[in-house]
């Protein structure tokens, strides 16, 4: 039971160690913010602690936070803290600035050493040197613009970007650094504001014009370009058209021309077959030049002669051989025709001259008489008691006219 005892009393306490020791060696830095301890022995500690936990003994060692996050300096009409700045013009102009700004990072603990991380009640001490440095810097540089200045964007910017720079200049010593200059809103007197108006629209309208002289201009060379385009448009057109109508004639005419002028079937060819060497290579030169063929050996005689030419000889010759073959077949027709005729003579003689024997006719009688249709019912009366329709040679006789 005593060993029980014993067990259980180390599990107190080692519990409670563990949940009073941490409060004790340990502290936690919260996010956007930064650390600086200092010790009673060595004194503040020469870098700047992060988020999460850091040692400090109790007794020993002390943790003070600072903001690492950015600071805001308003001086807005919402809490009546407008800067009222002289112009160089000799006019005073309310301007409502914004400027954000933070500890150097790595530079906190430099803030401690010099005593500005005590708190003022509002605030740290180095905020209010920060706020007096601000106000001094953005009083002495934002009146380097004049009353037009103001609603100069340009300009503007190009003064609050400098004042940035001497504001960093200055706070620097307090290691502190603004990120910008941010002017928000102007404004003047009543009675100046109508005349800073009309001049601002002055200002508006000149830049409206120079605008417009600007799109005049352009739009000049816009028209210059096109009517130079249309132009060589043109001028190409006529060229290709020019080119298309030569190739034309090249293809269709060909390049052999009599000077009689005479343009009938199979004379071109003829004046070509007639031409010396020299003469069909002056011609087949320019034939490839014509038709823009590099290789004069495929200018053939059917390039030098042309479509129309070798149609016509087509054509020449088509109707020659149709006609002698109409001729030929209107002959060859006739003479059969004829020896038809012929042999259909003959035939009809022969036939008649078989037919006019007298097996000839007796053929024709027996023919004849297998022909005759009697009644299905007849009456026979013949003093000889044979019917007559039986005596088929009597029939036959009497068809052939013996009888």
């Amino acid at each position: 039971m005593s060993a029980f005892r014993k067990l259980s009393a180390a599990i107190v306490i080692s519990a409670l160690a563990l949940l009073i020791a941490p409060t004790c060696s340990l502290v936690t830095i919260p996010m956007g913010s930064v650390g600086v301890r200092a010790s009673n022995i060595s004194g503040v500690d020469e870098h700047d602690l992060g988020p999460g936990w850091h040692l400090n003994i109790a007794g020993i060692h002390r943790v003070t936070m600072l903001p690492s996050h950015y600071l805001f300096l308003d001086y807005t009409q919402d809490g009546d803290q407008s800067l009222l700045i002289r112009t160089q013009d000799n006019n005073n102009v309310t301007v409502d600035i914004t400027v954000p700004y933070r500890i150097i990072p790595g530079e906190a603990f430099d803030i401690m050493k010099e005593g500005n991380h005590v708190s003022t009640g509002d605030g740290f001490r180095f905020e209010r040197l920060a706020a007096n440095t601000t106000v001094s810097v953005l009083r002495e540089e934002i009146a380097e613009l004049t009353s037009a200045d103001f609603y100069n964007t340009e300009r503007r910017l190009e003064v609050a970007a400098a004042t940035l720079k001497v504001l960093n200049e200055q706070l620097k010593p307090l290691h502190l650094e603004a990120q910008a200059v941010l002017i928000r809103s102007v404004q003047f007197r009543d009675e100046y504001e109508v005349q800073l108006q009309n001049i601002q629209l002055n200002e508006q309208n000149k830049l409206l014009d120079g605008a417009r002289e600007k799109v005049a201009k352009e739009q000049q060379k816009l028209d210059n370009f096109t009517l130079e385009t249309n132009a060589l448009v043109a001028a190409r057109q006529q060229e290709w058209a020019k080119k298309v109508a030569d190739l034309d004639r090249a293809y269709q005419v060909g390049f052999i021309e009599d000077p009689e002028g005479d343009r009938s079937p199979g004379r071109a060819r003829r004046l070509m077959q007639a031409m010396t060497t020299e003469q069909r290579a002056e011609h087949v030169k320019t034939a490839a030049e014509v038709l823009e063929i590099e290789d004069s050996d495929k200018i053939t005689d059917a390039y030098l002669l042309g479509i129309k030419n070798i149609e016509a000889e087509t054509l020449e010759y088509k109707q020659r051989v149709t006609a002698e073959a109409d001729g030929i077949s209107a002959r060859l027709v006739a003479e059969g025709e004829a020896d038809i005729a012929a042999v259909r003579g003959e035939f009809e003689s022969k036939l008649n001259a078989l037919l006019d024997s007298p097996g000839g006719r007796a053929y024709v009688a027996y023919r004849a008489a297998s022909n005759v249709k009697f009644d299905d019912v007849l009456t026979f009366q013949s003093d000889d008691g044979i019917p007559s329709v039986l005596r088929l040679r009597d029939f036959a006789e009497r068809f052939m006219g013996s009888k």
